[in-house]
């Protein structure tokens, strides 16, 4: 469905673009805890759009933060209509995370609004994080500093996504649809869902199911420990106006509703036999996709999965009743002073291990590892529930972008053409290590209006008249011009460019780039003066 630039901008200004709200339930209570705000537009001439529709146009024409601002402000406004104890949650997209001024804008549209910024959760998709997680940790750190919670969307569709539970502050994990949907009726899907969910209390997360359609899907993610549902069965996403009446129809559950233990109709069954549910137990516990296991306030191994166990290069049985520091003397030294924080009650997440090579020979293996310590119902310790996974691919694979990113620069430092960037009034921001190569010039003495004193003293001021214009009008700039290089000899060049513009329409950078139109014979030799 195709929309233009102008389309997308008039509908900003006009509001067009609209939260809609879905309700985001306690599986055990039943009440609502917050509201996910999903965009919608409204269009004048067609029917309400979904964001599947027009996110992709919006985001091509450079429109995206125009348009959150105006969705935040709406969304913020509404939330006057809400309980002061039931929350929003908001997505961001990839560019919008790795914007620093995100926090400070939202700090100051909700200071207008009125709303408490602890009340807002921002959601975070793994591809949100691959370009450059560094600086969308720096964002993250900002968010949580000003009161913001964090969520990692689609948990379990990416290939690092424990990295980057390790490298953001996240408070919430959400279940991916797709898990939820197919649960009931695949094996292989409830067992994800449980390591998922597991996974998360290890670490000390909410978790939230999302894409819950009917009663069942809700009974099993609550037994599995999950702590909030989102779904039609809840409710469909609505308009700001309609929110008192979903308040108003979802009722928690009362004392007299038994809360349960596992619906009956699925060839998962744990209302069985003892042994059988024991046995049940044991087959989600090793499935989990992490070591796992529980210690004593002795730090011996009272119970362990065989994921763990295979980390350790030995079995369950193996293990069972032994201390850490005997069973694994080579690295107890890493971990002593985690496990005594977390038996003293202090919960420790994100820890690195190094660990012996998984294969004889291959290179050693880093684990990343959290423990927590487990109470009885009077707050007291009874242990510690250590998780572990093998991070080692990730790191891996971590290098390996490192050296592409490299590799990618070396090749922008080789190509012909020469990238260059200004800013709204022409001034020279980044100079390409190419075109010191073609002039000579250094990039502090070619910065700003600098690079002029390369270029033919008869072409500077209808260079600069040409820019000039450009920059007035807005419109693509082409001109030729000559420009001396480190050998003495003119060289004919064509430099083209094109405006970057805001959310509403200002010009804010210039991107080009400029090459040589000269062939080898046409080039003028000059003699350098003395």
């Amino acid at each position: 469905m195709p929309f233009t630039e102008v389309e997308i901008f008039r509908a900003i200004q006009q509001n067009q673009f609209l939260p809609y709200f879905q309700p985001l339930v306690d599986l055990r209570e039943g009440n609502i805890r917050g509201f996910e705000v999903l965009a919608r537009w409204q269009h004048p001439t067609r029917d309400l759009i979904n964001p599947g529709n027009f996110i992709p146009a919006v985001e091509r024409h450079g429109f995206m933060n125009g348009m959150s601002i105006s969705l935040f402000k709406q969304a913020f406004t509404a939330a006057r209509l809400l309980p002061s104890n039931v929350g929003l949650s908001v997505n961001l997209s990839p560019g919008q995370l790795h914007d620093r001024a995100l926090p400070s804008l939202l700090h100051r549209l909700a200071d207008a609004a009125e709303f408490d910024l602890k009340r807002l959760t921002v959601e975070i998709t793994e591809s949100a994080l691959l370009d450059d997680l560094d600086r969308a940790a720096l964002t993250a750190a900002d968010l949580k500093a000003r009161g913001v919670r964090l969520s990692l969307d689609d948990f379990g569709t990416g290939y690092s996504s424990l990295l980057h539970l390790q490298a953001l502050p996240f408070d919430e994990l959400k279940v991916d649809i797709s898990f939820v949907r197919s649960m009931v009726a695949s094996r292989q899907s409830r067992k994800i869902t449980a390591a998922v969910i597991s996974l998360g209390i290890s670490l000390g997360l909410e978790t939230v199911g999302e894409g819950i359609e009917d009663r069942s899907q809700a009974n099993l993610l609550l037994w599995q420990g999950c702590t909030i549902g989102q779904g039609w069965l809840y409710g469909r996403p609505v308009p700001a106006a309609e929110l008192p009446a979903v308040l108003a129809q979802i009722r928690p559950r009362t004392a007299a509703e038994p809360i349960p233990s596992l619906i009956a109709d699925i060839s998962l069954s744990l209302e069985g036999h003892p042994t059988e549910r024991l046995s049940q137990l044991r087959a989600i516990y090793d499935s989990a996709p992490v070591g796992l296991c529980f210690l004593d306030c002795e730090l011996r191994y009272v119970n362990l999965n065989q994921r763990l166990a295979a980390m350790n290069g030995t079995t369950v049985a193996a293990l069972l009743g032994r201390k850490v520091a005997d069973a694994a003397p080579e690295h107890y030294a890493q971990v002593e002073g985690h496990l005594k924080r977390a038996i003293q009650g202090e919960a420790c997440s994100g820890a690195e291990i190094s660990a012996p090579p998984t294969e004889p020979g291959g290179p050693p293996s880093t684990r990343l590892a959290s423990y927590q310590p487990v109470r009885d119902e009077t707050g007291e310790v009874l242990g510690v529930c250590v998780s572990i996974v093998d991070i080692s691919a990730f790191k891996q694979n971590e290098e390996t972008l490192r050296e592409s990113a490299d590799h990618y620069r070396h090749s922008i430092g080789l190509n012909p053409q020469s990238p260059w960037v200004t800013d709204a009034e022409g001034r020279n921001l980044t100079v390409n290590p190419q075109w010191q190569v073609l002039t000579g010039s250094t990039p502090p003495r070619a910065k700003d209006f600098g690079w002029l004193d390369a270029v033919h003293p008869d072409d500077r001021e209808r260079t600069t008249v040409t820019s000039q214009q450009s920059i007035d009008s807005g419109l693509p700039l082409d001109v030729e011009y000559r420009i001396r290089g480190t050998d003495g000899a003119w060289q004919s060049m064509r430099s083209r460019g094109e405006a970057r513009r805001n959310s509403v329409g200002e010009i804010t950078r210039w991107y080009g780039s400029v090459e040589c139109i000269d062939s080898p014979r046409h080039v003028i030799k000059h003699r350098r003066r003395a």
